[in-house]
């Protein structure tokens, strides 16, 4: 079949096989270009939302950065004949065909990364196949939890909290500037969403791994977050989604009193804005993303998935490095855009962006071309009205 782009609203229903692999061999080379890293890295790493964004990032520089072996887990919807599967399900195979061809270790799990099953199976492989893991990357993003002792079904809500919040955003396809109202979250949305996005999974992540001594002595543990600017606080500080972020830095120093006695540390680590399936739905974040990206080409300091967790990695989670920390713990690689100059002009441009300046102001169209990539469209040397099966990567 031959596989086009099909988008509603923030969701492109159709993944492209050939491109999803294309844009991961992109991601290798990158990494692989970088030179030798440091032998004073990492052995076994578990990776939790290892099929896209950062999550599969840091599973591309742990193994072909790294060399270290990898476990995945995410939850992809499989292909069928005459319908496309999920980016992440051939982002995972040609993850795993890269590192075979390669040498290196990586196996995925696919199934419910909240659920104490997947944990009972994820442990299971760890002692069969990798013994301890010294690193675990905390990257999952749902907007749905089923709790596993309890069963209840959470959905999260991203809204403000305690009144209505009048504020800039813009459509993506049609490029419109507007002000939006965002109705308050209940308290039942509140507590809902720091259910699914806060730090109460990663714990029981953390206390299974050690409670079954398949953590390393000196294990790291690290869990992704988003800050961004004074622009954004409204809807992530401010609002329901600041509740869940406030939960995951609890949950941090939680799980490293619980790994003290190993030598082992949770971080809660700040990245820079990217374009995600997921950042996409959040109102504002697309607007202030455009106007961001604009901001950092010009300056030079633009940095994409790779390249940013790249840099987390090689600077701050190597053992042994001097970490960038905030006052609350925090690993901090959101610097370059928080920066004076790159804030101060995104901010100088937010209250004079309208729907015919976007252009000149903002990068939408980079915006649009990552989105696109996310789902293997868009990728270089990728001849997109050639017939691709569905069932795998060619």
């Amino acid at each position: 079949m031959i596989v086009k782009p099909r988008i509603r609203g923030f969701i492109c229903t159709t993944a492209h096989p050939t491109g999803c692999a294309a844009h991961v061999r992109e991601q290798i080379n990158y990494v692989a270009a970088q030179g030798a890293a440091s032998a004073n890295g990492f052995k076994n790493v578990l990776v939790l939302g290892c099929s896209g964004g950062y999550g599969l990032a840091s599973r591309i520089v742990a193994g072909f950065g790294y060399q270290a072996n990898t476990l995945g887990i995410s939850f992809e919807k499989a292909p069928a004949e005459n319908k496309t599967a999920s980016a992440g399900w051939y982002n995972n195979l040609a993850f795993e065909a890269a590192a075979k061809a390669a040498g290196v270790y990586a196996r995925t799990l696919d199934g419910d990364a909240f659920s104490d099953a997947m944990r009972d199976q994820a442990a299971e492989v760890i002692r069969q196949d990798m013994g301890q893991i010294d690193l675990v990357v905390y990257s999952l993003a749902s907007p749905v939890r089923q709790h596993p002792h309890t069963g209840e079904l959470h959905r999260s809500s991203i809204k403000p909290l305690g009144e209505v919040l009048d504020i800039k955003t813009v459509h993506v396809e049609k490029g419109e500037v507007s002000e939006v109202s965002l109705e308050p979250a209940t308290q039942e949305e509140s507590a809902n969403t720091v259910a699914v996005m806060g730090g109460e999974d990663w714990e029981l992540w953390m206390q299974m791994l050690k409670e079954q001594d398949l953590l390393a002595p000196g294990a790291q543990t690290v869990a992704y977050t988003y800050i961004g600017s004074e622009l954004t606080w409204p809807i992530y500080w401010e609002g329901t989604l600041g509740l869940a972020k406030a939960d995951l830095d609890r949950a941090s120093r939680a799980i490293s009193d619980n790994l003290a006695d190993i030598g082992g540390s949770a971080r809660v680590a700040v990245l820079k804005a990217i374009v995600s399936q997921a950042s996409s739905a959040i109102p504002v974040v697309p607007l202030y993303v455009a106007l961001l990206f604009k901001v950092m080409k010009e300056q030079g300091i633009h940095e994409d998935c790779i390249s940013h967790i790249y840099r987390l990695f090689s600077t701050q989670l190597v053992p042994g490095i001097e970490q960038r920390l905030d006052d609350q713990g925090r690993i901090r690689v959101d610097d370059q855009e928080l920066s004076d100059a790159v804030q101060g002009a995104v901010k100088q441009r937010w209250p004079q962006v309208t729907t015919e300046n976007l252009p000149q102001l903002g990068d939408l169209e980079g915006f649009r071309e990552d989105f696109l990539r996310i789902f293997g469209f868009g990728i270089a040397g990728v001849d997109y009205d050639a017939e691709v099966d569905p069932l795998g990567i060619g």
